[in-house]
């Protein structure tokens, strides 16, 4: 028997790259479709397969995805995705390294060129605490404790996701409506013991195995059982199973919402598997693999959103991702109230505008329609957004928001182009018919206005116009209609002070003389030929003495100057 000598020195044993099993790598043709790569890696039962020598690579796993979505007969280059490439002779270390910021894979090469890849473990790896983090937001760390224990009494584990640890590991001011938390168990079961001790609604939702608590001093928490999406055409809803968390976190939009609090112990653990917190720091918005905006192009309005709230840019890979999925358009399964919904979340962010100019400028608006052409007069137009709607708030003029910035973003386009996309984002009916009246009669509409010489002209020009039209016109008319506009936001509750009433009282015969008079009265009002209940009745009585000897009123007052 070998026994170890007290304070003596060994040499460290250095296993190197070569102590990983092998995962195998197989080299592919450019030319090759999903089909043929997916065949060729199982034959060869390759994980990675090396296109033009080594400098790019495909994924089984990526190519199994596209399989899935009945895309096999695409080209497999198009699924390339940077993976970081060692040398042979390179320490266990880098390899270690590589697989903790994030990568999925590892390359190996020597002389030769690429012969081995190497992975991580699976299962995700306990990070470091944040528990500091935590201690500094007292109501979170209270939830927290809460959803813990109800998720120990039932034998589960709860894991905080998404936005809110984001924000925890950015050190700054966390202002959260939602919270989002993982269960790896029954998260429905979960969230009933939440709502009971929280004193909150619950509402279930079956299909996605999810639950939400509403009406608490938190805000919504929305509890999900770690789960598995299978999505079995582009842009459809995904099907979903019980799965790991990491299986979980792996089936997300992007890397910095790829992470995870654990829960089960006061230390508060970080489990981060795919490198969301060097993205973070390096203020980056990465997609987790080459199909992820083809399984759900919704993914594209988040980016964008998210891009213009945290001041992130995207890397060049996820831009490629972006362009392999516009290539895609349409999207027969995506319906258009998911695209309206994510309109609508990014209405609520504080820079709208950005992330909706920046959609327009990566093409994204193709979704809507696929002739569908970006211009700078709609990229101004925006600009002016946040702007319409202030003065819309602030005139009381209820108009919906998603429909004034659908406005915006189609009144640019072909009639037949602009016409398509309001049905492709699904609007039918009133909605519909508002949209298609400001787009086919707002240029006439501006025109007329600009026209109109006196006050009840303008008003006569507006009073019937729906809500939508008037912020249109505020928004696109420029400087020269605004004060008109203006005007009328505060002029067109003007009424005359006689009612029906009292100008039969005067002698006005009953019936459609009556409102004929008011209606003459309201716009003498406006344009300051009466300005009193007294004018108003001798108004009305020269109304009634011409009516008597000829017919119409021949002989209003002048307006008055001003």
């Amino acid at each position: 028997m070998m026994v170890a000598k007290r304070a003596h020195v060994y040499p460290q044993v250095e296993p190197g790259v070569e102590g990983w099993p092998d995962l195998g790598v197989a080299s592919l043709p450019r030319r090759a479709s999903v089909r043929e790569a997916l065949d060729l890696a199982r034959r060869r039962r390759s994980a990675v397969l090396a296109l033009g020598g080594g400098t790019d690579f495909v994924l089984r796993e990526d190519l199994a995805r596209a399989e899935g979505l009945g895309l096999a007969d695409m080209a497999a280059a198009d699924l390339r995705r940077p993976l970081p490439v060692i040398e042979s002779r390179a320490s266990e270390i880098t390899l270690r390294r590589h697989l903790a910021g994030g990568a999925p894979i590892v390359v190996v090469r020597d002389r030769r060129g690429p012969r081995r890849a190497a992975a991580a473990d699976t299962s995700p790896v306990r990070g470091p605490s944040l528990a500091r983090e935590l201690a500094t937001m007292p109501s979170l760390r209270a939830l927290a404790e809460t959803v813990a224990a109800a998720a120990a009494a039932r034998g589960a584990r709860a894991f905080l996701v998404g936005g809110v640890v984001r924000e925890l590991l950015r050190r700054g001011p966390v202002v959260f409506r939602d919270v989002d938390v993982v269960v790896e168990g029954d998260a429905p079961a979960v969230a009933r013991d939440v709502a009971v001790a929280l004193g909150g609604r619950l509402v279930e939702h079956d299909r996605f195995l999810t639950a939400s608590v509403e009406g608490t001093a938190h805000g919504r928490i929305d509890l999900a059982t770690a789960r598995f999406e299978r999505y079995e055409a582009p842009g459809a809803l995904p099907r979903v199973v019980p799965a790991s968390l990491g299986a979980d976190l792996g089936r997300r939009d992007f890397t910095v919402n790829a992470m995870a609090l654990a829960l089960e112990r006061s230390d508060g653990w970080l489990v981060d598997p795919l490198g969301g917190r060097e993205d973070l720091a390096r203020r980056r918005l990465r997609v987790l693999h080459p199909l992820s905006f083809v399984e759900d192009p919704t993914r594209l309005f988040r980016a964008a959103r998210y891009a213009a709230r945290l001041d992130f840019t995207e890397d060049a890979w996820t831009g490629r991702c972006r362009a392999l999925a516009l290539r895609r358009v349409p999207y027969p399964a995506l319906s258009g109230q998911r695209l309206l919904a994510e309109v609508g979340l990014i209405l609520d962010e504080a820079r709208p505008e950005v992330a909706l100019t920046r959609l327009g400028r990566t093409g994204v608006y193709a979704l809507l329609d696929p002739r569908y052409r970006f211009t700078q007069r709609t990229a101004g137009r925006l600009d002016e957004l946040p702007a319409a709607r202030a003065w819309a708030a602030h005139r009381a003029v209820a108009v919906s928001a998603v429909e004034l910035t659908v406005l915006v973003l189609l009144a640019d386009q072909k009639a037949d182009v602009a016409d398509a996309a309001v049905r492709r984002l699904g609007f039918a009916g009133e909605p519909a018919a508002r949209l298609g009246r400001a787009l086919r009669e707002g240029p006439a509409l501006a025109a007329r206005l600009a026209h109109a010489t006196t006050p009840s002209a303008r008003a006569a020009t507006l009073r019937d116009r729906a809500a939508l039209d008037l912020v249109w016109l505020w928004l696109a008319g420029g400087p020269e209609l605004r004060p008109a506009l203006d005007w009328f936001a505060g002029a067109r509750q003007v009424r005359p002070a006689l009612g029906g009433d009292d100008v039969i009282a005067l002698g006005v015969p009953r019936g459609r003389d009556v409102a004929r008079v008011l209606a003459e009265l309201r716009d003498a009002r406006l344009d300051g030929g009466v300005d009193d209940r007294v004018s108003e009745i001798e108004y009305v009585r020269r109304w009634v003495r011409e009516e008597q000897g000829g017919p119409g009123l021949r002989a209003a007052p002048p307006p008055k100057e001003g």
